[in-house]
C-alpha cells in the first residue's frame, strides 16, 4: 500500500512525485508514540501545588461567570477567592521559575567578561537573590502575623492563610535559590554565563 502526492515544481507547473508511505511504517510510528512514557521525575512540589491552585482558581471564574451571566445572580465570594488563589499560583509558581532558572536575567555583560570575573559576578547575583528571597520571607511573615484573625471581605474565613501561602512561595524560592546556587557552583557556570547550556542551544 502506498500514498501518492502531487507537488509542484519550483516553477509553479504541477509535477507528481510518488511519496511512498508503507502502512506497515505507518502502524510503527504509531506504536513508537505508544511507547513513549511521560517523565514526571521533572516536577517539584511547587509545580503541584501550583497546578492545584490554577484549576482551583479556575473553577471559581467559571462559577463566577455562570452564576452572573446565567442564574443571573452573582456569587460575590467566587471573586474573592479568586484573587486569592491567584497569590499562590504566583509565588509558588515563582519558586519553579527559581528552579528552573527561569526568571528574566540580564546575561549581556557576561559576554565581554573575563571567566573568573563573570564567575564571581554570577555568584554574587545568586546570593543576592537568596538574600531577597529571606527578607521577602520575613516581610510576609510579619504581614500574615498582623492580619491574624482578620475575615475576609465576602466569606469568614482567616485572611491571614492566603498571606502564608505567599511565605511558602518565598520559603521555597530560598531554599530552591540555594540549591541553584549549589549546582552552579559545582557546574563552574550559571545560567547568566552560559544560557545556552540551559535552553538546549549550546553544548
Amino acid at each position: 500500500m502506498s500514498i501518492q502526492s502531487t507537488l509542484p515544481d519550483v516553477g509553479g507547473a504541477a509535477e507528481s512525485h510518488p511519496v511512498e508511505t508503507s502502512a506497515e511504517a505507518l502502524v510503527s510510528s504509531f506504536a513508537e508514540a505508544d511507547q513513549h512514557q511521560v517523565n514526571l521525575s521533572v516536577y517539584g512540589i511547587e509545580d503541584w501545588i501550583c497546578l492545584g491552585f490554577f484549576w482551583i482558581m479556575t473553577g471559581l471564574v467559571f462559577l463566577q461567570f455562570f452564576s452572573r451571566y446565567v442564574l443571573n445572580d452573582s456569587f460575590a465570594w467566587t471573586e474573592e477567592l479568586a484573587v486569592y488563589c491567584l497569590m499562590p499560583v504566583v509565588f509558588i509558581g515563582a519558586a519553579m521559575c527559581v528552579r528552573r532558572a527561569r526568571h528574566i536575567q540580564v546575561n549581556l555583560v557576561y559576554r565581554y567578561l573575563p571567566t573568573p570575573v563573570g564567575r564571581a559576578l554570577s555568584t554574587a547575583v545568586d546570593l543576592a537573590a537568596i538574600a531577597f528571597y529571606g527578607y521577602a520571607c520575613w516581610l510576609v511573615a510579619r504581614y500574615a502575623l498582623a492580619v491574624d484573625n482578620e475575615p475576609m471581605t465576602t466569606i469568614d474565613w482567616n485572611k491571614s492563610h492566603v498571606y502564608w501561602l505567599a511565605f511558602a512561595g518565598f520559603a521555597l524560592m530560598t531554599v530552591r535559590g540555594v540549591q541553584v546556587a549549589v549546582e552552579n557552583g559545582r557546574r563552574g557556570f550559571s545560567p547568566l554565563q552560559n544560557p545556552g547550556f540551559f535552553d538546549g542551544s549550546a553544548p
